[in-house]
């Protein structure tokens, strides 16, 4: 972290010395660590997920539902020890998996923790993330992370460019997508619950149905198509008010479009029932 380069901003500053354009220092940051039990049904499960929350982030979404630690950067740092010691608790706990949600500006300590305790660890390691990533950043994980759980947040510049500060999201994100499936390139199964592959997640935003079914038509072009996870439940937070055109929940016309590109397309995955767009399933931070 001495010149840090881990996502594609690549700031370049010494994160001992001042803070990234993720906010973070060089002390891994965590807020909060739980049995998660709102993600997708084969990675909750009946016991939960094993979710451990860091601290900041490099998007910094105008919309992010989790802004009190992504922007705010609310929690408390923690040793590489103490993040072992939490993944073992959560297993303990009956945790499905382990569960690292946003650690992109982290991936080199906790590809540290994870080479020194994966064996013994088993469990899924689940590797939860905003999709722009460093093809780079990700090989450091190869051998160490069973699921992919990337946001395809994207395909138009301008889009990227308003909401999130990203103009080269997409440029960045689609690549980092094939390397995950260059390592996953297979979803398995221990009866309901996942063991390994990639599942990429994409919130429809209001006024935005046709960027996502750009999005659609562009997995579907890939050799292994990964699952899909179609959310519905944007709703105005953060800083949504300044947006006009997304300061609105989305309508079911929009969502449904985009469900039926994915029929067309082929694509399989999972949906989200009408009436999810509330902040009920967002932790308490």
């Amino acid at each position: 972290m001495g010149e840090c380069r881990l996502c594609p901003r690549e700031c370049g500053v010494d994160r001992s010395v001042r803070v990234g354009y993720c906010g973070a220092s060089d002390r891994i940051r965590v807020a909060k660590y739980m049995l998660h039990f709102g993600e997708e049904p084969c990675i909750s499960g009946k016991r939960g997920s094993g979710a451990i929350f860091f601290s900041g982030c490099n998007m910094r979404c105008a919309f992010c539902q989790n802004y009190p630690i992504s922007h705010g950067l609310k929690g408390e740092d923690i040793t590489a020890e103490r993040l072992r010691e939490m993944m073992f608790e959560l297993k303990a706990a009956g945790a499905h998996n382990i569960n690292l949600v946003t650690g992109t500006h982290f991936a080199d300590r906790i590809a540290d923790v994870l080479r020194e305790c994966r064996s013994e660890l088993g469990i899924p390691v689940v590797y939860n993330c905003g999709g722009y990533e460093n093809v780079e950043t990700l090989k450091m994980l190869d051998g160490l992370v069973d699921i992919y759980l990337p946001d395809l947040k994207y395909y138009s510049t301008e889009l990227s460019a308003r909401y999130s500060s990203a103009p080269d999201y997409f440029e960045r994100a689609f690549p980092a997508l094939k390397e995950m499936l260059r390592q996953q390139p297979r979803a398995e199964f221990d009866g309901d619950i996942m063991t390994s592959g990639v599942i990429v997640r994409h919130l429809v935003l209001p006024k935005a149905y046709r960027d996502s079914m750009t999005l659609m038509e562009k997995i579907a072009e890939l050799p292994d198509r990964p699952l899909v996870s179609i959310m519905r439940q944007y709703t105005p937070c953060y800083d949504a008010e300044r947006f006009p055109e997304i300061n609105r929940k989305l309508t079911s016309f929009e969502y449904e479009k985009v469900i039926d590109r994915c029929a067309e397309l082929g694509l399989e995955g999972f949906t989200q029932l009408k009436g999810c767009d509330t902040l009920d399933m967002t932790p308490d931070f």
